[in-house]
């Protein structure tokens, strides 16, 4: 029973990780799209606007130091996601694209890391 309360307890924090991250860019001047945007060939945390910039946000909340990086497993993951988010809301194509990362602690300040990696030419 431990391993699923273990369990539940992180899922609970990551959630509240994407709220505090999603409030951080709302208060950059952010308007979000979507939250925990699920696409059959992958997902995304945050979809967020912020005049001609749409971002693609990966939030990695631990209870630990967030300083890890994204492989590129899962960097491949979200930017097919983002293609399907942007497939589906034609009225974006026009918008540039970047992808974040928020590092969230459940003690310290949220870090937004704005265009975290670019796709691979």
């Amino acid at each position: 029973m431990n391993g699923i309360a273990g369990r539940r307890r992180a899922w609970q924090f990551g959630r509240w990780g994407e709220a505090v991250s999603a409030g951080l860019l709302r208060l950059k001047g952010y308007q979000i799209l979507a939250r925990g945007y699920r696409a059959g060939v992958g997902e995304i945390d945050l979809v967020a606007r912020r005049g001609r910039l749409v971002a693609f946000v990966e939030v990695k909340a631990r209870q630990a130091p967030a300083g890890e990086v994204l492989s590129a497993r899962q960097q491949q993951r979200i930017m097919r996601a983002a293609g399907a988010f942007m497939a589906a809301h034609p009225h974006l194509a026009s918008c540039d694209q970047r992808f974040d990362l928020v590092l969230v602690t459940r003690w310290g300040l949220p870090r937004h890391c704005p265009d975290a990696w670019r796709p691979a030419s």
